[in-house]
């Protein structure tokens, strides 16, 4: 626990919420109460209104009080409701807000291929924005000493887990991946202090996940978790938490941009990992790129 809260001490400083409010409040929803969700809901989807609105009119249009619009800027962060303000006209300047309309049904070819871009690298941009240097160097170092390093994700998850597992053992790094549950849960027995153990979980609510990252911290491993919601049951287990930004609603189960999401904070880790261990780096891969060579034509 005492890692979770450290993890958001460190995500929650304000450069970060001033830089990113809308990220943040979307990260943060599921934690909201009702009555604050009402107030999220006005300011992402009335943002440009919001920063001409008294707090009255604020309450007012989201059907609650004063005092739940100001304990709602304190929770993403601000000392009051001008601040809150302050930041969000800031954020219209260089929005971090989706603003790529969805896919029509009388959409043409080319204007379905520009929306779908524009999700993917909103994906990836939004995803850069949230991430915490302070976090991915704490998660490079407890990757560079640990002894056995293991992926855990289902769904769509488990295949970032395995692109995952495929790149980080180019580098020469001792890793494996397991998407089936009881062979999680039994992996996860198998690791001790030193190790390290990955979550990949888009809602950070997949049971599944967060019961093999139990697992392994009972057995002594630190846990690392890559989720979009900043409070949610995974970041409880894990020690470093890494936010992606792509969101998926109930229907949306295996979006791509959530993967994509996942991948950029990945690789940016493996790049880093590889670049600090240049010698250890180049060696393995073209060991590995020898191994598989007779395989291609």
């Amino acid at each position: 626990m005492a890692g979770h809260q450290e993890g958001l001490s460190s995500l929650g400083t304000a450069t970060i919420l001033k830089t990113n409010t809308l990220l943040q409040i979307q990260s943060l929803t599921p934690s909201f109460t009702k009555s604050e969700q009402k107030v999220a809901s006005i300011v992402l989807q009335q943002t440009d209104s919001v920063i001409y609105s008294s707090v009255i009119d604020l309450a007012e249009k989201a059907g609650v009080g004063e005092t739940t619009v100001l304990r709602f800027c304190r929770k993403i962060g601000f000392r009051g409701y001008q601040e809150f303000k302050l930041a969000l006209a800031q954020e219209l300047v260089t929005p971090a807000k989706n603003l790529h309309g969805e896919v029509g049904e009388n959409d043409t070819l080319d204007i379905i291929a520009q929306k779908v871009t524009a999700t993917n690298q909103q994906a990836v941009g939004d995803t850069a924005a949230l991430l915490d240097m302070g976090q991915v160097e704490r998660c490079v170092e407890l990757l560079q000493k640990a002894g056995s390093i293991h992926f855990y994700g289902v769904g769509t998850s488990a295949v970032t887990a395995q692109d995952a597992k495929y790149a980080f053992m180019r580098i020469g790094l001792r890793v494996d991946a397991m998407s089936e549950s009881h062979l999680q849960a039994m992996a996860a027995a198998t690791l001790g202090p030193g190790d390290v153990a990955i979550g990949l979980s888009v809602s950070g609510s997949t049971k599944d996940t967060i019961d093999s990252l139990k697992v392994a911290k009972q057995a002594g491993a630190s846990i690392i978790c890559l989720t979009h919601y900043r409070r949610s049951p995974i970041t409880n287990v894990a020690d470093i938490t890494l936010l992606t930004a792509a969101q998926e609603g109930p229907l949306q189960g295996g979006s791509l941009a959530a993967k994509i999401a996942q991948l950029h904070v990945l690789d940016v880790i493996c790049t880093t990992l590889a670049m600090r261990n240049k010698e250890k780096a180049l060696m393995y891969k073209e060991r590995t790129a020898k191994a598989v060579l007779e395989r291609k034509y």
